[in-house]
């Protein structure tokens, strides 16, 4: 069960009672999702390519979707994006954030809504360059290789959700990534970080978002 809450620059989160946790911080969502995923994951893969294969682990609410959407219409970069949501949120908590009020971009409500009623397991080409798929499944079963430019880390808190910040499950992440490819989340801890080293990572301490003292940027060699 969650409950939609009003963060400080105005835009939602939800609470998830299940782990005790916000999807985003309660200092600004939309800030917080921008800074991490958009600015220091997204523009930094836009450069060296057109087209962008993410993986996001946890879609949430959609908002990292959502803001990489309005990215790839004002960029002109096409975007294949592939979520994995282990516990969909219902679907009148999506129609009831306001992400696209707080964007104010034509289509914006229609954009993020096709994000939340497409089906699962699917593609859909919710506009001519962004190419989305859903898939409710946990994290653990991701089994694949060198498939993508970019991921987009945002699992709850290790504190809510220890196992998915561990070895075997970031692993999975480091095979799935291309060679040069780029995992960017909010956590910095130390013992997350030490993970992604041992890996193989080449591991970016980076300024976070409000709220935040550091960020990690991770890139496989």
């Amino acid at each position: 069960m969650s409950t939609i809450i009003e963060t400080q620059d105005g835009s939602h989160t939800l609470y998830s009672s299940r782990f005790g946790e916000s999807y985003h911080s309660r200092y600004g969502a939309i800030q917080e999702s921008r800074h991490v995923f958009i600015s220091a994951g997204l523009f930094y893969v836009i450069p060296l390519r057109k087209e962008i294969r993410i993986l996001e682990m946890g879609f949430g609410s959609g908002l990292n979707a959502f803001l990489s959407l309005l990215e790839a219409k004002k960029r002109e970069v096409h975007l294949w994006y592939d979520a994995i949501e282990a516990y969909p949120i219902a679907t009148d908590d999506a129609i009831a954030l306001n992400y696209p009020a707080q964007v104010v971009e034509p289509d914006a409500r229609e954009n993020f809504m096709a994000l939340h009623l497409n089906k699962w397991e699917e593609w859909h080409a919710i506009t001519p360059l962004f190419n989305l798929r859903k898939r409710h499944m946990p994290i653990e079963q991701l089994d694949e290789e060198k498939q993508y430019d970019l991921v987009y880390y945002d699992a709850f808190a290790p504190s809510a959700q220890p196992e998915l910040w561990d070895s075997p499950v970031l692993s999975g992440i480091y095979r799935a990534l291309k060679p040069g490819g780029v995992m960017v989340t909010y956590c910095a801890k130390g013992i997350v970080k030490r993970t992604l080293t041992e890996l193989g990572f080449q591991v970016e301490a980076l300024p976070g978002p409000p709220g935040k003292r550091e960020m990690t940027r991770a890139i496989k060699q």
